[in-house]
């Protein structure tokens, strides 16, 4: 029985600090995991600086070794293609006029994805978000390299998401929610951002219902490393959120709303 010329059963392992192999050398469809590249290393702020500019991410359960991801195709949210239905921009519209919305930037990054990891998600029954990851995106953070986007409501944190940054390139992480939309007004809050910064994608790494039902689509990955060719030595916005930006959204047709 022959191997599928896409599938290595030899997963390369990394010492701390080795380069990467190449992304092309990730696991192909026919493989137990696609998209898997590597394992081992570590979630050092450089060696998590460098995966993100070559497009891949660290992701991986308790008990397993940091695992190393470049999904072909990857699922992207272009920032013009964001779905903002009618029935988000009336909630956002309603708390902004009770002046009870309140969007900020990395006021509370650990909090936030100290959140992501121990919210309830409707289907899931752990966290890929573990200690060790925590702290290094904390790290990222601290770096300048790693950024919260948080909904507080009626001066409560109510949801929100982080996001790694560089240059002009936007990598989405998780999200949470404590009240209904929180999240999605902390997206629809991203976008807006990165619609006034020039910002044309986001990446989303896997694919799911949700993100696509909010705008996002796949892209070849190797159109996804010719973005980050172009983007990620660009130089990085100020993360400050003005109330302005939401004039850069606009809701969907009714027939999509």
């Amino acid at each position: 029985m022959s191997t599928s010329p896409s599938f290595d059963p030899h997963l390369p392992w990394l010492d701390p600090g080795t380069p990467f192999p190449p992304v092309e050398q990730a696991w192909g469809p026919e493989s137990p995991a696609p998209g898997l590249l590597a394992a081992g290393g570590d979630l050092s702020v450089g060696s998590l600086g460098e995966a993100y500019r070559q497009g891949i991410f660290p992701w991986y359960g308790a008990g397993q070794p940091i695992l190393w991801w470049s999904t072909d195709p990857r699922m992207v949210l272009r920032t013009s293609d964001f779905r903002f239905h009618r029935s988000l921009r009336k909630t956002i519209d309603r708390l902004l006029a009770d002046a009870r919305l309140d969007v900020r930037f990395d006021s509370d990054f650990g909090r936030v994805i100290r959140a992501c990891a121990t919210t309830p998600r409707k289907g899931q029954s752990g966290t890929w978000i573990l200690p060790a990851m925590v702290q290094a995106y904390i790290r990222l953070h601290q770096a300048g390299l790693a950024h919260s986007v948080e909904t507080w409501i009626d001066g409560e944190l109510a949801g929100g998401l982080y996001c790694v940054n560089l240059g002009a390139m936007v990598f989405g992480e998780s999200m949470f929610s404590l009240r209904s939309d929180a999240s999605k007004i902390a997206l629809a809050a991203l976008i807006a951002f990165c619609r006034a910064q020039g910002i044309p994608l986001i990446d989303c790494q896997q694919n799911t219902p949700h993100l696509a039902s909010m705008g996002a689509s796949l892209m070849p990955r190797s159109h996804f490393a010719e973005h980050l060719d172009h983007t990620v030595n660009h130089r990085p916005p100020a993360w400050q959120f003005d109330p302005v930006y939401w004039v850069q959204l606009q809701p969907v047709d009714r027939a999509t709303a």
